[in-house]
């Protein structure tokens, strides 16, 4: 079992990413790793990431990097679990840049609606936390949730009266 990833190392796994891009890369930070570069968490279990556009030379260094690093790394963002939100790249912010690796965080809209879907204690609590920062409106929360209703049968796992009653719970 690995350790937590705090954010120093959240930040060399990037700064090792930056060094091997060949070319301008986009890397968005999601779950954990945002919730850790922005403060709210000190450490995470893994790393959650995705390339765009995807980099052959970055993809094939992770394992290696994982190792060396003894960091989990995960090659996932919401919507591997919730339909795309309209205008989601446009509302990801920006954290960091390493070399030709700009960072930014995944829409915060999209990670929390996504964690509320899962619905796991910690993954509440980051939704508060976005909320509570500021980070979430949510009013806007609720629009984009019902902007994706419409798609939610194309994610068989979810019940969409099921993910409506937690968005409500969370939002109160």
């Amino acid at each position: 079992m690995r350790p937590p990833v705090d954010e120093p190392r959240v930040r060399l796994l990037i700064r090792q990413l930056g060094r091997m891009a060949r070319g301008p890369v986009r890397i968005y930070l999601t779950g954990g790793s945002t919730a850790v570069i922005e403060g709210w968490r000190e450490a995470t279990v893994d790393v959650d990431l995705r390339f765009e556009p995807e980099a052959d030379e970055l993809l094939r260094e992770l394992p290696a990097l994982k190792e060396s690093l003894g960091v989990n790394v995960e090659l996932v963002s919401p919507p591997d679990f919730i339909p795309e939100l309209p205008g989601w790249r446009e509302r990801s912010p920006f954290a960091f840049r390493e070399g030709r690796v700009e960072v930014h965080h995944f829409d915060l809209y999209s990670q929390a609606l996504s964690k509320i879907e899962r619905g796991f204690d910690r993954d509440l609590e980051d939704v508060h936390a976005m909320i509570e920062r500021g980070l979430v409106d949510p009013a806007r929360l609720r629009e984009l949730h019902e902007a994706i209703e419409p798609e939610l049968f194309r994610y068989p796992a979810i019940d969409p009266a099921a993910f409506r009653q937690q968005v409500e719970a969370v939002l109160g």
